[in-house]
């Protein structure tokens, strides 16, 4: 390492969504979730009161969902594992720096809150802010930035996003790969770029996640096979207003229709929680199987997967060269 970075004591914080570790957080998780402006943009005196009445009525749905997956969400546990991986990559490139990575959850432990105290605790020289959301939006990345901001005064560096990083891309697309295999390498099959829905007033308004979500799709399409089917789509839709579309029940429902088996790619996540685990591997394949899809799979996310994790690594070098 160049002389100038020994010694140097460097913090990369990952922002994350979090999730209930257990049935009696599903309601509280909730109400924080609905009573972020950029979730419900009303004034706090009607965003406060509707979040308690929507997390009430929505927690004994949620409950059981969580359940399925021994009560509460895997997302904390997948995150420090990626934490960890993170780490160890960074601090083999930097052996000359004290390198820790912490993890700040938005809407449940540990929160932004405790990130920001346990960095100050460290007394770093560098900070880096890395979103665990590949393609930006306010209602994700940017909502992160602004509780840190409220929790950490400090000159921090920031990464937005990453939609087309090579790393991420050939990482989604050899986990698409490896499902194919398993599936047994059928002639036909179409991949549905599933991600996480938005109101499309969000885009509307100027939020760039949808753009983006085409620009990781369009990158990942580009490495595979020229016998691959392709679709953007969006799942998890929530309330009346219009959402983001296709939703990903209607192109399962035109794969039946069009009698071609089925890979889901869940494009905008980066590790597996009760979106993945719940309502793609459980909901969606009842769905496509009831609907008589020929055959469906779900690639994983990439996790900790190495070349994923090096592509982070990079990111964060990328940001410490900057003056």
């Amino acid at each position: 390492m160049p002389k100038e970075m020994a010694q140097k004591k460097i913090a990369v914080v990952l922002f994350n969504l979090g999730g209930p570790d257990c049935q009696d957080d599903v309601r509280p998780f909730l109400r924080n979730l609905f009573s972020d402006k950029a979730i419900i943009g009303l004034p706090a005196i009607f965003r406060f009161p509707l979040a308690w009445l929507i997390s009430t009525l929505r927690a004994p749905k949620s409950r059981p969902l969580y359940a399925l997956m021994g009560g509460g969400s895997p997302l904390l546990a997948n995150t420090k594992s990626q934490a960890m991986a993170l780490q160890n990559e960074l601090a083999a490139r930097h052996k000359g720096s004290e390198i820790k990575v912490f993890i700040a959850m938005r809407y449940w432990h540990p929160f932004c809150k405790q990130a920001a105290k346990e960095v100050e605790k460290f007394e770093p020289d560098e900070v880096v802010l890395l979103p665990l959301y590949p393609q930006y939006s306010l209602t994700t990345t940017g909502s992160s930035l602004v509780e840190w901001n409220k929790r950490y005064k400090a000159p921090c560096k920031i990464i937005n996003e990453y939609p087309i990083t090579a790393g991420f891309v050939s990482s989604v697309a050899a986990e698409i790969l490896l499902e194919y295999e398993k599936l047994g390498s059928p002639n036909e099959v179409r991949v549905l770029f599933s991600a996480h829905g938005l109101p499309k007033k969000n885009i509307d308004n100027g939020d760039p996640y949808e753009a983006q979500i085409r620009l990781s799709a369009n990158g990942v399409a580009k490495l595979l096979p020229e016998n691959f089917q392709f679709v953007t789509c969006y799942q998890s839709k929530v309330g009346p207003l219009e959402w983001l579309g296709p939703a990903t029940t209607g192109e399962i429902a035109k794969a039946a229709n069009d009698k071609i088996g089925i890979i889901i790619c869940p494009i905008s996540f980066v590790s597996e929680h009760i979106e993945t685990l719940v309502e793609l591997d459980l909901e969606y394949k009842k769905l496509a199987l009831d609907m008589g899809v020929p055959f469906f799979g779900r690639s994983r996310t990439v996790g900790t997967n190495k070349v994923f994790i090096g592509s982070l690594a990079d990111l964060v070098d990328e940001k410490l060269l900057e003056i």
